[in-house]
């Protein structure tokens, strides 16, 4: 209860201060985005390699990093077939496509793991999400950042000579952090016990940083006219994608708690990731704010009840 009161309290908070902010005229979009890049360039970077410093290179477990790209892979697929019906400007699609990537796999994934198959299920949220990181890091703020610059008045004409350097930027910086932290595990040197004592702070720090900006962003009157463009999300994110991924978990588990969990994380709604990718490179907030909530409220009135009910019977 008290896990559950704390998780809660840093994601709802946050989110609430931040509305507060933007209604009170007491936060810049300048001040915003540099929160943005404070989380991503040196929490983000200090999390992961602090995280992944104590992760077990074990092969038992191989597999959980490729479910944690393939449970992006899967909705970002059915909704390229969608986005160019339902939008026209660049700005638009990339909103509507990183709606349909990114998940909160981190906060109401990791919590209803935890919840429903204990330390055990957090734990192999944890193994999966950190290469999830990786479709964030090195396909959503590329994508991002090609959609912002195609929309440009300067927009570039070669984009196979500009690739690269939508690969190559300072907000690929975690990626570094991610391969740091394993080169650290690897190379047996052992992690310094106060880093481990400020680990769970930072965690909480990162995520009111996180979440201020998305409640900063977030316009509920603005989003009205979105919430009936993003209902096609719903199908995407809390039927085809488990029901994909239930199958394809089956070919290579036989734990029903892993299966379960990966079951639970590939029918998260959307993350907050999509806020924040698309006020970092200026796209249409309002899309994945729209989606941000409708799959929200969702995922917390029906789906999840769904799954407590089904694996505590």
């Amino acid at each position: 209860m008290q896990k559950l009161i704390i998780l809660l309290s840093d994601m709802i908070f946050p989110l609430l201060l931040g509305y507060l902010l933007q209604q009170k005229g007491w936060l810049s979009e300048r001040i915003c985005k540099q929160l943005i890049l404070c989380n991503i360039l040196i929490l983000g970077t200090l999390l992961s390699i602090l995280s992944c410093w104590t992760l077990p290179l074990r092969w038992e477990l191989a597999w959980l990093p490729a479910f944690g790209i393939l449970l992006s892979f899967i909705p970002g697929a059915a909704a390229c077939f969608l986005v160019r019906a339902k939008y026209q400007s660049l700005l638009d699609q990339g909103s509507y496509l990183l709606s349909a990537i990114l998940s909160n796999i981190g906060t109401l994934g990791g919590l209803g793991a935890f919840v429903l198959f204990g330390e055990s299920g957090l734990a192999y949220k944890q193994k999966k999400k950190k290469f999830q990181n990786l479709v964030l890091f090195l396909i959503c703020f590329p994508l991002a950042q090609y959609c912002q610059q195609q929309s440009s008045p300067e927009k570039f004409s070669t984009l196979p000579f500009r690739l690269l350097p939508l690969l190559l930027t300072r907000n690929q910086l975690p990626v570094l952090g991610l391969l740091g932290g394993m080169l650290l595990y690897g190379s047996g040197i052992p992690r310094p016990a106060v880093l481990g004592d400020i680990f769970t702070p930072l965690v909480h720090v990162s995520a009111w940083i996180a979440l201020i900006p998305v409640g900063y962003s977030l316009n509920f009157r603005s989003v009205q006219k979105y919430y009936l463009p993003s209902l096609d999300l719903l199908p995407i994110k809390f039927v085809l994608t488990p029901v994909l991924t239930y199958f394809i978990a089956r070919l290579f588990f036989q734990d029903p708690d892993i299966i379960g969990t990966l079951l639970l994380l590939a029918s998260v709604p959307t993350g907050i990731n999509a806020v924040v990718t698309a006020r970092l490179y200026n796209l249409n907030l309002h899309i994945p704010g729209a989606a941000f909530i409708l799959t929200t409220l969702v995922f917390l009135i029906v789906i999840y009840p769904a799954f407590f009910l089904f694996f505590s019977a």
